[in-house]
């Protein structure tokens, strides 16, 4: 049997989402995901709360701006601040035995993406590349990460980047079942087979609209249950 998992997703504690937690569990169940990983941008509260709310279902992550584009890990366990270079970021997350991938790592159209030069720096530091991600619009930047990944030997994460309901799930991973830690979740990937399809452009104007939405209207967020 092989898991379904989508390892790049966001909910209302992201500035640029207004997907509540519980909805986006909900929809994952509906789904039949086996695991999401929630990603929060910069914080790590987020994933917390909905760890807390569906152990079996969700895997901590963040999703961290660098110096020079995002990084991505799992298994997180004390929050990294956005900001520091992609040295310092992924020497923090060492020392907390976090996964880490480089998402949409040659999106040519986002500018948190790293690109090509930024990930070379890099790649030998991190254990993966994000191959699919839904949200990229031209499907050949994802065929470039996905051949980047290959030629340096470096496991594939994919995720449906999404930021409402109805984008999860969208890209996902196909990878043996694996315990709720990092090391299995590692051993996990060297099997993993990438699968889904880019979303609609429409979603990206979600996200927009939610930044404004916040701006006007800040959202009170729950607190991390102790």
């Amino acid at each position: 049997m092989m898991w379904k998992v989508d390892l790049h997703s966001h909910t209302i504690y992201s500035k640029d989402c207004l997907t509540r937690t519980a909805h986006l569990i909900e929809q994952a169940r509906r789904l039949g995901l086996n695991k999401v990983a929630v990603t929060e941008h910069n914080r790590l509260d987020g994933a917390l709360v909905a760890k807390a709310m569906a152990p079996d279902l969700v895997i901590v992550g963040e999703e961290i701006m660098t110096t020079h584009g995002e990084l991505i890990a799992y298994f997180v366990k004390e929050e990294v601040p956005r900001g520091l270079s992609p040295a310092e970021t992924i020497a923090r997350l060492r020392d907390q035995g976090a996964v880490i991938s480089i998402p949409h790592p040659l999106d040519s159209l986002r500018h948190a993406a790293m690109g090509l030069a930024n990930v070379l720096t890099v790649i030998d530091q991190v254990d993966a590349l994000e191959t699919l991600n839904a949200r990229c619009v031209r499907g050949r930047d994802n065929l470039a990460a996905a051949a980047l990944a290959k030629a340096h030997g470096k496991l594939v994460t994919a995720g449906s980047d999404a930021h409402i309901p109805a984008e999860l799930g969208h890209c996902y991973l196909e990878l043996p079942p694996f315990d709720d830690n990092a090391e299995s979740f590692l051993a996990a990937l060297a099997q993993a087979k990438v699968g889904g399809q880019n979303s609609a452009f429409w979603p990206h104007f979600a996200s927009t609209y939610a930044k404004w939405r916040k701006r006007i209207a800040p959202v009170v967020l729950p607190p991390v249950p102790v």
